[in-house]
């Protein structure tokens, strides 16, 4: 049986990912912002002597070559934060109004430098080449497809790419597969209602566009709750509202946003006409005019079968402490789906999931904490898939 990564690595190698996740998260920075960011990556990657570039603005890519023959391994962290204002009560919370690592993207970065480090330590018994993705803008509007762009992927061609996610559903250092979709395609709409104005002791002289507006949010469940087959998955969230003056003038105008999420590409394609349909028929009852405009972003993220088949395999062979679970899909995003369209892909989970760190919060809340007791395991995974890939242990 091979030696575990740890056994290989120094604690110190998890310890200096944790100081360095810590100094990333007291400075967040939202997408193409990460200037401060993507410094420390080339900083930490200059130290270690490992090439790398920048790409879309922010991006970094590095180079590890091994110095053996074999293929090319992808590994991808993202970098930004989200605007939000933490609520942690962590010792290193963010000290940046209103922006805030709620995700887990400075744990993923730090967690890929520990990594390279290993990797880079491990050159001369090291098969094939690994390909770091430090990739910005994964909450919006996209770092991914400038990145590939950019010829990430192509210059060495990578062979299989994965990347690392924390996740509260798994106890700490569990690692999760889920093989084919395990994320949802992320469709942004953006709803403007436009009635007339008013005096609020005088509703009946105006055309009131909160009520209205009120309507039509109950009204768009009904594509979850009666229009989508209940085996299928479709997610309709309005995320915000913004209209009125003050307490007594009657809006004249609201103004909304939210998400569609759905894994069929069918009803994906169906959605905006089902809420326009919805939505025009609520404005007519309330004698108001619509307007709905949708931008369609990320795609699901696709899990090659075979590719996690195999390195699930792979890492009960050789690294028998990681203990391997499969976690059903969420409705989440992540635009690591268009890396995964360009080479066998696979979305690892990593578990954070522990009551007495208080790492008990979903991603995207103020109050969301990393188990660093996970990192270890983080970055052993990363390292086993690069050195599975280019042995031949994970194929595509």
């Amino acid at each position: 049986m091979a030696e575990t990564i740890l056994d290989v690595i120094a604690p110190e190698i998890a310890a200096r990912a944790i100081e360095i996740r810590r100094d990333i998260h007291r400075f967040p920075e939202l997408g193409f912002e990460e200037e401060r960011t993507a410094g420390i990556v080339e900083r930490e990657l200059a130290a270690l002597d490992i090439e790398h570039r920048r790409v879309a603005k922010t991006g970094v890519v590095g180079i590890i070559r091994g110095a053996l023959p074999g293929k090319v391994a992808g590994l991808r962290a993202d970098m930004d934060a989200l605007p939000l204002t933490e609520r942690s009560g962590e010792p290193f919370a963010s000290e940046v109004a209103g922006k805030m690592h709620a995700c887990g993207h400075d744990a993923h970065t730090a967690m890929l430098l520990g990594a390279a480090r290993v990797l880079q330590a491990s050159r001369h018994r090291l098969e094939g080449s690994v390909v770091l993705l430090f990739q910005p803008a994964e909450e919006g509007p996209g770092g991914a497809l400038p990145m590939i762009e950019a010829g990430a992927m192509d210059d060495p061609k990578v062979d299989a790419v994965a990347m690392l996610h924390v996740d509260y559903r798994l106890p700490t250092g569990t690692i999760g597969f889920t093989p084919g979709i395990c994320n949802a395609a992320a469709d942004e709409f953006y709803i403007t209602v436009e009635g007339r104005g008013g005096h609020g002791s005088a509703p009946h002289t105006a055309l009131d566009t909160i009520p209205c507006a009120a309507a039509m949010v109950l009204a768009l469940q009904n594509i979850a709750a009666r229009e989508t087959d209940p085996f299928k998955s479709v997610v309709v969230t309005v995320g915000t509202i913004e209209g009125g003056y003050r307490n007594n003038i009657i809006a004249d105008r609201v103004k909304m946003s939210g998400t569609f999420r759905s894994q069929d590409p069918t009803i994906r394609e169906a959605l905006e006409g089902r809420a326009r349909r919805i939505l025009e028929g609520v404005a007519s009852a309330y004698q108001t005019r619509v307007e709905l405009k949708v931008i369609y972003g990320y795609p699901p993220v696709y899990n090659d079968p075979a590719v996690c088949e195999t390195f699930a395999s792979y890492l009960q062979q050789e690294h028998p402490r990681l203990e391997v679970a499969s976690p059903p899909p969420t409705m989440g995003g992540e635009d690591f789906a268009y890396f995964a369209q360009r080479a066998p892909g696979v979305l690892v989970r990593l578990g954070i999931f522990n009551e007495a760190r208080g790492s008990v919060h979903p991603g995207h809340s103020p109050q969301f904490r990393v188990d660093e007791d996970a990192f270890a395991f983080g970055i052993e995974t990363l390292v086993a898939f690069a050195r599975g890939v280019g042995g031949g242990g994970v194929r595509g």
